[in-house]
């Protein structure tokens, strides 16, 4: 019985590391194999512990589940993303729990066991999970379409870009706000489970806007959302080449964002002149109506024409990219039949969202968290706005995690013409930025745990520090 028990939980240790990477990676099992950034943690985490356990016999099981288990918190203690017992993990470690405790009835009433195994109950649970999710998933699809294609007066704009579209439903929710009853999707929920659940939990039927953010990793992924919601007012914002190692070319990636026009009730599409489509009567081209941009680091202004009239904007966010982001939301803003001087007021106002150039003033030094800022236009116009200031600069950021070399290569060159001190994170382009980063002062931070240590022992009143991107220890 101590056997069955310390196996049990052996098991369950290994259903740990092997949910909280299928977590990190949206529970996707091919993302899981083939764009792992930590491969050597299979080999400490899952094999060499199997191996361990299938080679040991007697009292030295005992000491293989002590060490994998002391090794797995000591993992757990070091990552800054941890799993998240979400009611689907839950019952993955139910299934889990139901096929290691048959299994092993098994082997105790009517076989000879001389080890229990491990393979069979997480492959079994694996897919038992799957079939689950499956069921729930489609029931729960059933139930969000029926809603919204029930709630007659909703107007639904969905929006996707390679980068920005976060800002750009932020942005369009606080202009609209002020004279509708708005919802959007909150935090960075883009994917289709996570539409589907915020449409069921916390869509209320007395909202007179829906604004959807969408996101993609394969082709059709954006095709499943537009069928779900059905947008009266799409957006495509920027398109470029983030997560090119999924689409693997430029082309793929615009032809799956403009998969959001795919709507029986499409009204209206706003399009950025990067995707490089034509206009129609429901296509409107954007990117090319944008004049006189300027950035600094209290704010930002542009011209943008409408109608045959230049109109003036300004606001207090930072970065001369939120200028095409800020322009998706006034073209969607005027579709709703706001006004031009609302929507002038409403732009003056907007508040930025957390970790995209937010400006921070402590200890006499001026941050500005970009953390959540991973596309290549972006970080690099974060750079020139950080050129302006005089002082000591300072940047700590991985680089650019979904792109290609090159990508890393252009932006370590920029880096170094910027700044003072870079402090590089993350081990995915620790290559690229050591070797193109020659100039500044460079310090490699393999613990992220070790952050508030280094700054304040290398950084002092009167610098600026810039958190450029920000990608989780499992990278």
């Amino acid at each position: 019985m101590i056997n069955v028990v310390l196996h049990t939980l052996f098991v369950l240790a290994l259903g740990y590391y092997v949910m909280t990477s299928m977590q990190w990676y949206s529970y996707k099992i091919e993302r899981v194999l083939f764009h792992y950034n930590r491969y050597d943690w299979y080999i400490y985490y899952f094999i060499l512990p199997i191996i361990a356990y299938y080679g040991s016999f007697g009292f030295l099981s005992y000491g293989v589940y002590g060490l994998y288990v002391i090794a797995l918190f000591l993992w757990y203690q070091k990552r800054d993303k941890k799993l998240v017992f979400t009611a689907r993990v839950k019952r993955f470690f139910l299934f889990l729990l139901l096929m290691t405790l048959f299994q092993n009835l098994l082997c105790l009433t009517y076989f000879t066991c001389n080890t229990y195994g491990i393979i069979i109950p997480l492959a079994f649970a694996h897919l038992l999970s799957l079939a689950f999710e499956k069921m729930l998933f489609l029931s729960f699809k059933k139930e969000a379409k029926a809603k919204i294609s029930q709630m007659l007066a909703l107007k639904v704009i969905a929006i996707t870009a390679s980068y920005g579209k976060t800002s750009i439903k932020n942005f369009l929710a606080q202009i609209l706000a002020s004279q509708f009853r708005v919802y959007a999707t909150p935090r960075s929920v883009n994917t289709l489970g996570g539409i589907i659940q915020d449409i069921n939990n916390a869509l209320k039927k007395e909202m007179q806007v829906y604004i959807v953010e969408a996101g993609a990793r394969v082709r059709g992924d954006i095709e499943e959302i537009a069928s779900l919601v059905q947008p009266h007012i799409a957006i495509v914002g920027k398109v470029g080449e983030q997560h090119i190692e999924y689409f693997k070319t430029l082309e793929n990636i615009r032809n799956t964002k403009m998969e959001m026009i795919h709507s029986e009730r499409l009204e209206k599409a706003f399009i950025h002149e990067s995707a490089q489509v034509k206009g129609n009567e429901k296509i409107q081209i954007f990117g090319q109506d944008l004049y006189h941009i300027e950035s600094t680091l209290e704010g930002i202004s542009f011209d943008m024409e409408i109608n045959g009239h230049k109109e003036h904007f300004t606001c207090k966010l930072l970065g001369d990219f939120n200028a095409i982001n800020i322009a998706a939301a006034i073209h969607a803003s005027l579709a709703m039949g706001m006004d031009i001087k609302a929507i002038q007021g409403a732009v003056s106002n907007l508040k930025g969202v957390e970790h995209r150039l937010q400006r921070i003033e402590a200890g006499g030094k001026l941050i500005i968290d970009d953390s959540f800022n991973g596309n290549f236009d972006g970080m690099m116009s974060s750079y020139t706005l950080v050129n302006t200031y005089a002082g000591r600069k300072v940047i700590l950021t991985p680089g650019i995690v979904e792109s290609n070399e090159n990508a890393n290569i252009a932006l370590a060159q920029r880096i170094d013409d910027v700044f003072d001190l870079v402090i590089i994170t993350g081990k995915v382009n620790l290559k690229v930025l050591d070797s193109y980063v020659k100039k500044a002062e460079k310090i490699i931070l393999s613990d992220k745990s070790k952050m508030q240590e280094i700054l304040a022992q290398h950084t002092r009143v009167g610098d600026l520090i810039l958190f450029s991107n920000d990608a989780p220890n499992f990278l």
